[in-house]
């Protein structure tokens, strides 16, 4: 196992990039099948979600767009508990397909306050797709779509999670270490 020390925190190799690349490869094939003939709107959530929007992108063989939206929960490695909308959106939803990327989702109140924001902009359909997902963690009554990896309740960084805005450019998934 491969270790990295991010501040005061270390982190030991839990998945290795190659395997989460091809996931998200696997997830592209079936979003553009699920999808053709949609042009669906990507909204990917950040800053944790832009390189597994990135990656899922250009796999994608289908016409689709992308937009961002910023918003935060987190401070260091616990949740506030609350969401605060930091870039909003722009793009008009009316009648739009819409997929929300999320790098992880674990209670699901950032998914579930971003579904009923963007309800009022009436999109066609919004639906989810996340790279990680805490089952034990979730505490809203929310259907995923798409999601990548269902993983244990640890505290994870690297592929665009972080640790304190360290460690997303970490091409391997890192668990932290007690």
């Amino acid at each position: 196992m491969n270790r990295v020390t991010i501040k005061d925190k270390t982190f030991e190799t839990s998945m290795p990039g190659a395997q989460i690349q091809a996931r998200v490869r696997e997830l592209a094939r079936q979003i553009s099948h699920d999808m053709e003939g949609r042009n669906p709107l990507f909204l990917a959530v950040l800053n944790g979600s832009f390189i597994f929007a990135a990656d899922l992108m250009r796999e994608m063989t289908i016409p689709c767009e992308i937009s961002f939206v910023k918003l935060a929960s987190y401070q260091g490695t616990t949740s506030t508990g609350k969401v605060k909308e930091v870039i909003g959106i722009n793009e008009d939803l009316t009648g739009r397909t819409v997929i929300i990327l999320e790098d992880i989702v674990e209670t699901g109140q950032t998914i579930k306050q971003m579904i009923e924001s963007l309800g009022t902009r009436n999109p066609q359909s919004v639906h989810i797709c996340t790279l990680f997902f805490k089952l034990e963690k979730l505490q809203e009554d929310l259907q995923l779509d798409y999601v990548a990896f269902s993983i244990p309740n640890d505290f994870i960084l690297g592929y665009g999670l972080d640790y304190d805005q360290q460690g997303r450019g970490l091409k391997d998934l890192y668990t932290l270490v007690p």
